[in-house]
């Protein structure tokens, strides 16, 4: 779907460069200092636009923090796809896949305050970010069960459990760590991830 301007036009490809650059300034702001203290006059500022600018692509602070919220979710599932596409068994995809998140999360810091931030200031784009990133995810869980390819597991629990593991290491290890998951990490999260998925052998 063609992103729209907030009068509902199509974007030109130069509008859609400058939206872009809204949002990356709407996640400096964001990440740096909390939705409350943010303001429009300090995004448009980080992102070198004019205040009047701004609402030809957002009508709010509000709805840009919604649009980034939905602009990472889909930012997040592409390099998780991304990485795990080059993993041969669903096990070696789970790995590579974290690795896709916590590569993307290292990269953008201000990443987990602006989605817990979510919970109180749009819980209803919150729960949205956790349902897209599980549908799809419990989707390859079940086909892969249906392969045999794992154990008799239930996919829905084993794809939230997994989420919340992945999410925590990268709290753990990005955000109050060196910015990065340490490789003895990455493969006991392997052995974590074997256990709960039970691969056929």
């Amino acid at each position: 779907m063609s992103a729209t301007g907030a009068d509902g036009r199509t974007l030109s490809p130069r509008g859609l460069e400058t939206r872009a650059k809204l949002l990356e300034a709407a996640e400096q702001v964001f990440g740096d200092i909390g939705f409350h203290e943010a303001s429009i006059v300090k995004i448009t500022e980080a992102a070198g636009v004019g205040q009047g600018t701004f609402y030809l692509y957002f009508a709010s602070k509000h709805e840009i923090f919604d649009e980034l919220v939905r602009d990472l979710n889909r930012r997040i599932r592409h390099a998780m796809s991304e990485q795990a596409q080059k993993g041969s068994t669903r096990v070696e995809q789970e790995l590579l896949g974290f690795k896709g998140y916590f590569d993307f999360a290292a990269k953008h810091p201000g990443l987990y305050r602006i989605i817990r931030q979510s919970a109180f200031v749009s819980p209803d784009v919150f729960k949205w970010h956790y349902d897209r990133v599980s549908e799809r995810y419990v989707a390859a869980l079940r086909e892969a069960v249906d392969r045999r390819e794992l154990g008799p597991i239930d996919p829905e629990v084993a794809a939230w459990a997994l989420m919340s593991v992945g999410e925590t290491i990268g709290l753990r290890w990005i955000v109050w760590g060196d910015g990065e998951v340490p490789e003895h990490v990455i493969a006991e999260l392997g052995r974590v991830i074997a256990a709960v998925l039970e691969p056929a052998r």
